[in-house]
């Protein structure tokens, strides 16, 4: 055997044995042996520089050269999924699938691994990128930290797989490893990490990849998307993934009944505290893609998949006083500041109180003994008072009247918990904040201006608003302390390039109280442009699909305020978009105006996000159950029954899918 056809020989030995060790747990030979093959590849590689191979295992040991992140989009969005607490929300989601689908369906149970998702492609079985969730649209480029990772393959396994697809998981670092690297930190005067999901996380940014491979991650891939996978079932294909090499968990059901779905839950409700990685929930998906792609997607999740979360642990803390913080909408909230404790793997000092009914509700007092809890919350949530640890108790926590920032006498509206100060234009933290949303990556994108540097051209008197940003010269950036010429060289260089992003972006970014990206994106296809939506009268917005009283209001009181018509002006002079772009528009209908329709059953050629789409682009409205104002029901295979009971008796038109392409064509 001559030198080249051992480094081929050498490698598909390592890719073997990684396999054996890290997905299988069952190595064939000692880490001694291991580590000899692995140098003596080393060795043929240096010698045969023109055998380079990106999936070579020597690259497993990472690079101490250092390189930053790009951003990359993903082709398929990476969506976060609903959470659900209770066994009866769990079983109204599967009843709610029923009454979609009216029909049969498998939910396959997979435990939610708490750590970094991450998604893979693999071209001709090899790895070719990594990139990270980021924002669901587009994520970091992270492919070489990713490849030092040893239960990812780099190569995979026979030659049954697709010639191209992609695979999704969760980076982890065991319990074991984390409290390793933990101690080792603490012994070089170092900060902890909170818990292995951080851990994880920070670890996949770290720039020196040699620093990742000493991380010992590892990875769970849970699933497949591609157009030729080998299965209609999603269980079936990670079985599949399996065979190719991949970690697929040992824990992974296909359960045919809500019962097996709740055997599951209680067994792992007990089990997972014995696993060697962190996990928060179990998730429950529809089995088959055909059916998945028929019950579609909500704007932020799919509706063929849930996260039931584990219930949350619960502590017992004094409570030392009571601070209140001002968001970019005005809204105030009460903070419980806490004696520390450990809570679900972390240090707990604060809790979120949310308004002023919360603290009546339990009656509050400093030195309060409280019960806290994380539930689905990011911040934990004070959920009682131990009222028999009651004694040498401080003042009543009352909540405040006046803006704790400027002084100004907090509003409530009528029927909302929240109190909020009014001061849009001179309290400072809700300046500051309508900055940071507007620079945000789901809004203007502008990623070199974060939070800090918000802060300092806020407190140096360089901008005081949105409109400010756009007035920015490099000059301004002279005297400014951590700011460079070529940090402020990349602040301008991305304001500019900020004024590409499109009108609905644009328009959330205006950060218009109750106006979320969902509902900024339909206003923007309802009205065009924004001297349209700005002429809008209340029962023309109410018109918008899933725009109420409530919204509808507030875009009219924000436009109504001369400070907003300023600004918006400003930013339009700064070239900003603020009417859709041409090809959005020109595929407008009015086909379908002023119709209200109903979709029900599954279809064959669209999905029924596609037709919802659909029907906005032609000038119809999406309503979800059948009156007298339904203009026609689009109906596919097994519409639900009560649908079209309710639709013979008030004489609603039921029309098929393919009727339905026919009236558009």
């Amino acid at each position: 055997m001559n030198e080249v056809e051992r480094i081929l020989e050498l490698r598909r030995q390592l890719h073997e044995h990684n396999h054996n060790y890290y997905v299988l747990s069952s190595p064939t030979i000692s880490d001694f042996e291991f580590d000899a093959l692995l140098r003596e590849l080393q060795s043929l590689e240096e010698a045969h520089p023109e055998m380079y191979d990106a999936t070579s295992p020597t690259l497993r040991v990472g690079s101490d050269i250092s390189k930053g992140f790009t951003q990359v989009p993903h082709k398929y969005p990476m969506l976060s999924l609903g959470n659900t607490y209770s066994k009866s929300e769990v079983a109204d989601f599967y009843e709610r699938v029923k009454r979609l689908l009216n029909d049969d369906f498998e939910i396959c149970c997979e435990l939610k691994f708490d750590g970094s998702s991450i998604s893979l492609t693999y071209k001709d079985g090899k790895l070719v990128q990594a990139v990270t969730r980021g924002d669901g649209e587009k994520g970091d480029d992270v492919t070489a930290n990713v490849k030092t990772i040893r239960s990812i393959p780099l190569v995979l396994k026979g030659d049954s797989y697709p010639r191209e697809f992609e695979i999704r998981g969760e980076i982890l670092m065991p319990w074991a490893v984390f409290e390793e690297l933990n101690q080792s930190r603490e012994k070089q005067g170092e900060p902890l990490f909170a818990n292995p999901r951080n851990a994880a996380s920070g670890t996949l940014k770290l720039m020196d990849s040699s620093e990742v491979a000493k991380r010992k991650l590892d990875a769970y891939l849970y699933y497949m998307l591609g157009e030729e996978l080998p299965a209609e079932g999603h269980y079936e294909n990670l079985m599949a993934a399996r065979e190719w090499g991949f970690k697929i968990s040992e824990t992974t059901r296909k359960c045919h009944t809500l019962d097996e779905v709740f055997a599951f839950i209680d067994h792992f409700d007990q089990a997972r505290k014995e696993l060697p990685v962190a996990t928060d929930g179990i998730v429950l998906k529809v089995n088959s893609l055909r059916q998945q792609k028929n019950l579609g997607y909500t704007a932020k999740s799919p509706r063929w998949a849930i996260a039931y979360k584990f219930q949350a642990e619960r502590a017992l803390t004094r409570l030392n006083e009571v601070t209140y913080q001002v968001g970019r909408t005005g809204v105030v909230t009460p903070v419980a500041n806490l004696d520390p404790i450990l809570l679900s793997g972390t240090i707990v000092k604060r809790a979120s109180l949310h308004n002023a009914d919360i603290i009546e509700k339990y009656d509050l007092h400093i030195g309060d003994m409280v019960y806290i809890e994380k539930g689905g919350e990011i911040i934990p949530k004070i959920t009682g008072v131990d009222t028999d640890a009651r004694f040498m108790l401080g003042d009543k926590v009352r909540f405040i009247t006046n803006c704790p920032v400027c002084g100004t006498p907090l509003v409530r509206a009528e029927g909302e918990a929240a109190h909020y100060c009014p001061n849009e234009f001179g309290c400072a933290p809700q300046m500051r904040t309508k900055i940071e949303h507007f620079v945000s990556r789901e809004a203007m994108n502008i990623e070199t201006i974060g939070p800090e540097t918000v802060e300092l051209l806020f407190n140096y008197g360089l901008i005081k608003n949105v409109a400010d940003l756009y007035s920015l010269q490099m000059e301004d950036f002279m005297f400014l302390p951590r700011l460079g010429a070529k940090s402020a060289e990349n602040v301008v260089a991305a304001l500019a390039q900020s004024r590409q992003v499109p009108f609905e972006r644009v328009l959330f970014a205006l950060g218009i109280r109750y106006v979320g990206a969902t509902v900024a994106k339909r206003l923007a296809r309802a009205f065009g442009d924004i001297d349209s939506l700005i002429a809008a009268t209340i029962p023309q917005l109410t018109a918008v699909d899933e725009i109420g009283e409530r919204i509808a209001t507030s875009v009219k009181a924000y436009f109504e305020k001369p400070a907003n018509m300023e600004l918006v002006a400003r930013l339009r002079e700064a070239g900003l978009k603020f009417r859709l772009e041409e090809e959005v528009t020109s595929n407008r209908t009015d086909i379908l105006a002023g119709k209200s329709i109903v979709i029900s059953g599954v279809f064959t050629h669209h999905s029924r996000d596609e037709y919802k789409e659909i029907i906005e682009q032609n000038g119809g409205k999406n309503v979800s159950s059948v009156s007298k104002s339904t203009s026609f029901i689009l109906a596919g295979e097994n519409m639900g029954p009560s649908k079209l009971e309710k639709a013979q008796k008030l004489n609603v038109k039921v029309m098929s899918e393919d009727e339905f392409l026919a009236l558009l064509s």
